[in-house]
């Protein structure tokens, strides 16, 4: 899921540093310190959010540490480099490069590690509505989907389907420092040649550690995030720029591009607009049964 921020119209005055960390709250055995509410309340003060900041950010990390401990619990763990991509797309989203929200970030006393724990918490946590929602049958069927957007005024949706294959090229956690320079290039170089999806093969067989990968068809809303802004509005034959992941260099090929209009489409964009709004109610219904079964002790 996207992740939803308010964005600042303008850099607000620093936040003081904490003199101290005192624990202020205790939610099942996890500790939610004085520091940890300074940096809240900066983060909020960095969305112009009004009101009692200091219960406001104290409320959040107790629903946060009931969040996280669910998590964790489930199973889900998710890893830096994903972190990092949204913490990437986020700046980008907001015209400036990484650098320079970190640069804000610190100003305003929120420091990078504050929000990019907020992102991992806020992925994981959607990650484990949707399964649940999923499990419970959350996802509205196709017919109730589509009466309930005409309902309210609008327009069974058209979406773009892609057919897409994906190029790795590998590199071993080793020999990362080494090779990938090396790899980027040769990665580009195949991206010129590429031609659609028909020659990805026979190109990638004269290449040394070189993975094709068929996707099959994938909606747009259902692209990864970490794809999603590279996929989105490409034709068939082009590719996506190299991406550095985990596995080594990958690009994307979109083998085919075509424009799908049914009620399919309406049960997606609906269902996922009410988990990311949180109009569907199964991640404040699960937050809630967390809230009755926790131990919480303000001090």
């Amino acid at each position: 899921m996207a992740l939803a921020l308010a964005v600042p119209a303008a850099i607000v005055a620093p936040a003081p540093a904490a003199n101290a960390s005192d624990i202020k709250v205790v939610v099942n055995n996890q500790a939610v310190t004085s520091y940890d509410i300074a940096r809240r309340k900066a983060f909020l003060q960095l969305q112009r959010r009004k009101g009692n900041l200091t219960e406001e950010a104290t409320k959040e990390l107790i629903d946060e540490a009931l969040k996280r401990e669910a998590v964790t619990r489930a199973g889900y763990r998710i890893p830096d480099s994903q972190v990092n991509a949204a913490y990437a797309n986020f700046a980008r989203n907001n015209k400036m490069s990484a650098s320079q929200l970190t640069q804000i970030l610190n100003q305003a006393g929120v420091t990078p590690k504050h929000f990019k724990e907020f992102i991992r918490l806020q992925i994981g946590w959607n990650q484990l509505v949707a399964a649940q929602s999923r499990a419970s049958g959350g996802l509205m069927n196709e017919q109730d989907a589509v009466a309930k957007m005409l309902e309210q005024g609008g327009k069974k949706p058209t979406s773009t389907e892609y057919t897409l294959q994906q190029v790795i090229f590998v590199v071993p956690a080793s020999r990362r420092g080494a090779e990938l320079a090396r790899r980027r290039s040769e990665a580009n170089k195949m991206r010129g040649r590429v031609d659609g999806c028909k020659n990805t093969i026979e190109l990638a067989t004269q290449l040394r550690d070189v993975t094709v990968r068929d996707l099959g068809r994938i909606l747009e809303l259902r692209l990864p995030e970490t794809w999603k802004k590279e996929v989105s509005g490409l034709q068939a034959g082009q590719t996506t720029r190299i991406k550095d992941t985990d596995k080594g260099v990958e690009f994307l090929i979109v083998c085919d591009a075509r424009s799908v209009s049914d009620d399919r489409v309406a049960q997606l964009e609906f269902s996922t607009e009410e988990l990311k709004n949180g109009s569907g109610g199964k991640g404040e219904e699960m937050l809630k049964t967390l809230r009755e079964n926790a131990r919480i002790e303000r001090r």
